[in-house]
C-alpha cells in the first residue's frame, strides 16, 4: 500500500508547479500536462517516489542513521521544526550558516558556546557582569538559539538531508552533496532533479503540500527508529537464550574452556 494516496496529494495541492516561463527543463519527465500557464505535475511519479523516499529514510535509520530536515523559507519554516520535533531528528529552518556541513568541526564550537552561555545564565554568573556586557551575551546568545537550536545536540553529520526546495537551499545542497550525504527532496517545476538523490517531484510552495510530505517522512523516520528498538530487543532476547543454554554445559567442560569462551563473547561486543 502507498504512503500517501492520489486523493491526500490532491486536495493538499502537491499537484500545481510552477508557472511554465519558470520551469527547470530537466522536470520535464515529472510533468502530466500545462493548464493555463502553470505545469501540472504527474501524481503518479510522486506517489511512487514517495514510496522510495520513505523507505530509504526508513532504512538509513533502522540502522542508526540521522536525518537533517531543511527548509528555510517561510511556507516550510514551522512545518519543518515540527515534524522534525515530533520524530527526534534534527533542523534548519533559519538562514543556512555556509560550513554547517562542511565545517561541521566550527559550527560544533559554536554549539558548545551556546550552551556556555546558557549555564552562565542557569548559575547566576550573568548576575555578576556589567549590564552591557549582559546585554551583548544575550543577544549573542539569542542569535545562536535561532540559528543553530535545531541542531545543537547533532554530535555527527547526518546521514540523510531532507529538503524543501533544493533550489532556496542550493548551499546545503551542495554541502551535502560534496560530502556525499544522501539529498530526500521535494523538487518542483522551476528545480534542478539532478542534484537529489531521492526526488519527490511536487508544490514545495503550499504549506498543506509541504505539511504533508514532510510529515510522512518523519513518520519514515518514526518507523525506523521502532524497527531498530525492535532490532535491539530480538538481540537481547538472543543473548539471554545463549547464557540458558551455557548453563547447561558440564561444569568441568566449561573451565576446560572458559577462556576460550569468554574471548569469543568479547569479539562478539
Amino acid at each position: 500500500m502507498a504512503v500517501v494516496s492520489m486523493k491526500q496529494l490532491l486536495e493538499a495541492g502537491v499537484h500545481f508547479g510552477h508557472q511554465t516561463r519558470r520551469w527547470n527543463p530537466k522536470m520535464k519527465r515529472y510533468i502530466f500536462a500545462e493548464r493555463n500557464g502553470i505545469y501540472i505535475i504527474d501524481l503518479q511519479k510522486t506517489v511512487r517516489m514517495i514510496d522510495d523516499a520513505y523507505n530509504f529514510v526508513r532504512e538509513s535509520v533502522m540502522a542508526g542513521g540521522t536525518v537533517l530536515f531543511v527548509g528555510t523559507k517561510k511556507q516550510s519554516h514551522d512545518t519543518i521544526k515540527e515534524e522534525a520535533e515530533r520524530c527526534g531528528m534534527f533542523y534548519v529552518n533559519e538562514r543556512w550558516l555556509g560550513g554547517m556541513l562542511t565545517n561541521f568541526k566550527t559550527i560544533r564550537s559554536r554549539v558548545a558556546h551556546l550552551k556556555r552561555l546558557e549555564k552562565m545564565e542557569e548559575d547566576g554568573t550573568f548576575d555578576v557582569l556589567p549590564k552591557k556586557e549582559v546585554l551583548a551575551l544575550r543577544k549573542e546568545m539569542e542569535r545562536l538559539r535561532k540559528y543553530l537550536g535545531g541542531i545543537r545536540s547533532m554530535d555527527r553529520l547526518p546521514s540523510v538531508l531532507y529538503v524543501v526546495d533544493p533550489r532556496k537551499e542550493q548551499i546545503a545542497v551542495a554541502e551535502a552533496r560534496r560530502l556525499r550525504i544522501p539529498i530526500v527532496a521535494i523538487v518542483d517545476t522551476n528545480c534542478d532533479p539532478d542534484e537529489v538523490d531521492f526526488v519527490i517531484p511536487g508544490n514545495d510552495d503550499a504549506i498543506r503540500a509541504v505539511r504533508l510530505i514532510t510529515s510522512k517522512i518523519a513518520d519514515a523516520v518514526i518507523e525506523g527508529n521502532e524497527g531498530r528498538d525492535a532490532g535491539a530487543g530480538e538481540v537481547v532476547e538472543e543473548e539471554e537464550e545463549v547464557v540458558y543454554v551455557d548453563s547447561d554445559y558440564d561444569s568441568g567442560y566449561e573451565d576446560q574452556d572458559s577462556e576460550e569462551y569468554g574471548s569469543e563473547d568479547g569479539d562478539d561486543e
